[in-house]
């Protein structure tokens, strides 16, 4: 599923120009040609690499990941595409849960395709197990568990329904991108605590 969204990803992005890939990403402060330099640092990622350059960062995840991108951001847009070409296939991963690749795949995808009016029909076992995933994680993780202690997920187009409180329902997709911080449009997101998921996002 990781190796089927790469792909999928790197297909949208043959089609972009330049101006795109300058556009602000869903992540802030990067824009779409940093997000996939991103994904070339994640897909690049061991176990050992990853307790090095954490060590290197100081334990400051932002740091680590602002150094991967300088590193894997290439002279032109189309240089960091090849290089995610040429890493789409890899199957290393950081001291992580497994389905930790199929978060970053798709939040990340996400992050660039809204932004540039771009639609993607994700895998929904990928979907969901992401969303799964970032539940059972802390926030210091850039996880949900704590969130969901507030508030009931539960996903309408899928057998999901997570956490403990105040029902917001919407597409597992959309669920999975406001307990991960970013910001959906008002008509995702329906249920009494709605808005206890958007003031914490």
């Amino acid at each position: 599923m990781v190796h089927a969204e790469r792909a999928a990803l790197i297909d949208d992005l043959t089609r972009l120009d330049d101006e795109q890939w300058g556009e602000p990403s869903l992540c802030d402060g990067w824009t779409v040609h940093d997000v996939v330099a991103h994904l070339v640092d994640s897909a690049r990622t061991t176990r050992l690499g990853f307790v090095v350059g954490l060590v290197r960062a100081r334990f400051d995840f932002d740091r680590q990941n602002a150094s991967g991108v300088e590193r894997e951001r290439g002279a032109s847009p189309q240089e960091t595409l090849e290089r995610l070409r040429q890493v789409a296939a890899r199957r290393s991963s950081p001291p992580a849960p497994l389905d930790s690749r199929l978060v970053e795949e798709v939040i990340h995808g996400e992050d660039i395709r809204r932004p540039l009016g771009l639609t993607h029909a994700y895998a929904q076992e990928a979907v969901v197990r992401s969303l799964q995933l970032q539940t059972r994680t802390p926030a210091s993780f850039g996880g949900a568990k704590e969130l969901v202690a507030r508030v009931r997920l539960t996903a309408v187009d899928a057998d999901v329904s997570i956490g403990a409180g105040p029902e917001v329902s919407g597409t597992a997709l959309s669920l999975l991108l406001a307990v991960s911080g970013r910001r959906v449009t008002p008509d995702e997101l329906a249920g009494p605590g709605a808005g206890l998921l958007a003031t914490a996002v």
